[in-house]
């Protein structure tokens, strides 16, 4: 996101010589499950502990950063309404939503000793299985409440039937919330050390309520007793928590936290081919408008996109994102058309093309 860092230096920079009060950056941190809610059990610990003393390492690394607030779902071992962790988001209109989780599998699964690794998630219809596990574990938390069947409308977490609505409702935020998860996963790998489990999604009820882009992390398997260790540790904590710090500071366009963390990019990482393009237009380099309308971690068949003239997918952040209409010369001719079609896919937005890559 190298156009919002300068846009935030920009606006640092202004507000410096005129003496304009720039706009806060909010985040909001969502320690996951607390008080009632112990969420997933290990041998030696809880998800619920684990999350809260993450998220608070978090918010104290953030601390100094200028032009960046940080919102606590909650600060105390309490049972908080999944719609309420929502609300809070909400009403504080934040900028970004991070839920921090620990994963954990079947105690029947095979793997469960050994299962390993990081994901981030963004809102969206699940594409495997395991991802559908994971939806359903995390959305349960809406069974502890005594009204939960009102409250949530007819939702119901165990039932496959009740996640279709996050595929009728595509997220408006949905390309920010995955760009944040990239930067937040790629963090997760270097500088945690966390094996890497890529940017996820699945049908999570708190990031569908969320009105900002939101992502839900599930830092490590707790099942894992080497994982668990590690998870339980001070050392593990605030590693994971200056992973997750680095990548909100990168996002919002302020200054990492002071501890440097130490740069280690594996192989297995490269940086996306339109980091190094630029806007200069010449005769054989002519830059082009398109109109993105929809992004998942896997290939999607026509049905998801039937009506739509053009449809194109490219690759980009380990995701899978679709366009429609072609190129088009100007940006005003692709927000006509996006505006077309924003009735079915209420996500599409205009971006600019060069050479078969996608400009940042």
């Amino acid at each position: 996101m190298p156009n919002r860092r300068i846009f935030a230096y920009f606006l640092m920079t202004l507000a410096a010589i005129f003496g304009v009060e720039a706009k806060t950056f909010t985040v909001v941190l969502d320690p996951g499950h607390g008080g009632k809610d112990y969420g997933a059990v290990g041998a030696i610990t809880n998800e619920k502990t684990i999350n809260l003393d993450v998220a608070l390492e978090v918010r104290r690394l953030l601390a100094d950063s200028d032009g960046l607030k940080v919102i606590m779902t909650r600060s105390d071992d309490r049972f908080i309404p999944l719609q309420e962790r929502a609300a809070i988001a909400n009403r504080n209109h934040g900028d970004l939503f991070v839920s921090i989780h620990v994963n954990s599998v079947a105690k029947n699964n095979k793997n469960r000793a050994n299962v390993r690794g990081a994901s981030v998630y963004a809102l969206g219809l699940h594409r495997s299985e395991s991802n559908l596990e994971v939806a359903k574990r995390e959305n349960s938390v809406m069974e502890l409440e005594s009204d939960y069947s009102t409250r949530y409308q007819g939702f119901d977490p165990n039932s496959t039937e009740s996640y279709i609505i996050f595929e009728l409702s595509q997220n408006k935020h949905l390309d920010h919330s995955i760009s944040f998860a990239e930067m937040a996963q790629n963090e997760l790998v270097t500088t945690a050390g966390r094996a890497d489990r890529g940017v996820l999604q699945a049908g999570f009820w708190v990031l569908h309520a969320s009105a900002m882009p939101a992502v839900l992390v599930e830092l490590d398997f707790i099942c894992n007793p080497t994982v668990e260790k590690y998870l339980a540790s001070a050392k593990g904590k605030q590693e994971m928590a200056r992973a997750i710090a680095n990548a909100i500071a990168k996002y919002a366009g302020t200054k990492a936290p002071a501890v440097p963390s130490v740069e280690k990019t594996p192989s297995s990482v490269t940086a996306p081919p339109a980091d190094n393009a630029t806007n200069e237009v010449t005769d054989d380099n002519v830059v082009t408008y398109r109109v993105q309308f929809m992004a998942s971690d896997c290939k999607l068949g026509p049905s998801y996109y039937k009506g739509l003239d053009s449809v194109e997918s490219y690759r980009h952040g380990g995701m899978y994102k679709y366009t429609s209409g072609g190129d088009f010369k100007t940006e005003a001719d692709a927000e006509n058309y996006a505006s077309k079609i924003r009735s079915k896919f209420p996500q599409a937005f205009v971006i600019k093309w060069l050479n078969g890559t996608r400009l940042e």
